[in-house]
């Protein structure tokens, strides 16, 4: 049987990146795109340009909700009461939402960004709040969550669609968690190290921690973040690996 895998990018949440194309460039490699939906980052233009330009290239497009915290990028956990996030989340993903819908696109997936996704994947509680989130706007909508995590659990158990994700670009821990970005050594911005880690989560289900030992990884959906540096050096080398294995490249509705 022909392997499969999704690749995925957030998307939307530099200016900068989409005034001189580099998001562009991004989404013709990638097959769904999660767009910073106006908490981390991103606002009504950044986030129509993506989705324009998703749904005119069939990309599927996502929601990537994150803590109202532009200041730190998303990347700092905020301890907010749960019935503020929810309303943050729903804030978000209805704001993505209506502009899709304007676009002629529909939303298929959320996928929480920074130390939202991070404290999602192991509080059940805030994994809960945003599958609950979801289910209101619609209960076809995918949750994205790191392979491996508390969370795909907590998903399942709801009953919600689910992609356990992976990553090309981000070292992970001998436990399945990634390297703490506070670590020099947390990204991984070689090409060709980015494609030979695909691949071998892809090919073998498994990674390499940091620390040599193998982690196993069953991914529906392989993340490339925009802003590691040769962002699109990455993905190219990532797809090209991948597709010269025999490895499909298909967006995660459209995965068995």
């Amino acid at each position: 049987m022909t392997r499969r895998i999704d690749l995925n990018c957030d998307l939307g949440e530099h200016p900068a990146r989409i005034a001189d194309g580099s998001d562009f460039a991004l989404l013709r490699l990638v097959t769904s795109a999660n767009i910073a939906s106006g908490g981390h980052a991103g606002d009504e233009p950044t986030m129509r340009e993506i989705v324009r330009e998703a749904h005119a290239l069939g990309v599927r497009i996502g929601a990537h909700p994150g803590y109202p915290d532009r200041a730190n990028f998303g990347r700092v956990e905020l301890r907010l009461p749960m019935a503020r996030l929810k309303s943050e989340l729903a804030a978000q993903i209805a704001r993505l939402v209506g502009i899709a819908r304007e676009e002629g696109a529909v939303i298929a997936h959320v996928k929480p960004h920074g130390a939202l996704y991070h404290a999602a994947m192991t509080d059940r509680d805030i994994a809960r709040a945003l599958a609950e989130v979801a289910a209101d706007v619609d209960p076809s909508l995918i949750l994205i969550g790191l392979a491996g995590a508390p969370a795909l659990e907590v998903w399942r158990s709801m009953k919600c669609p689910v992609a356990a994700e992976a990553f090309a670009d981000r070292r992970y821990e001998a436990d399945g968690s990634l390297r703490a970005r506070t670590q020099p050594d947390a990204l991984i911005t070689d090409p060709d190290e980015a494609a030979a880690q695909a691949l071998m989560i892809v090919r073998d289900g498994a990674a390499l921690s940091r620390d040599g030992t193998h982690v196993r990884l069953a991914a529906d959906s392989m993340c490339i973040h925009s802003d590691t540096p040769g962002s699109l050096r990455i993905a190219s080398s990532v797809r090209a690996r991948l597709e010269s294995a025999g490895i499909a490249i298909r967006a995660m509705d459209a995965l068995p």
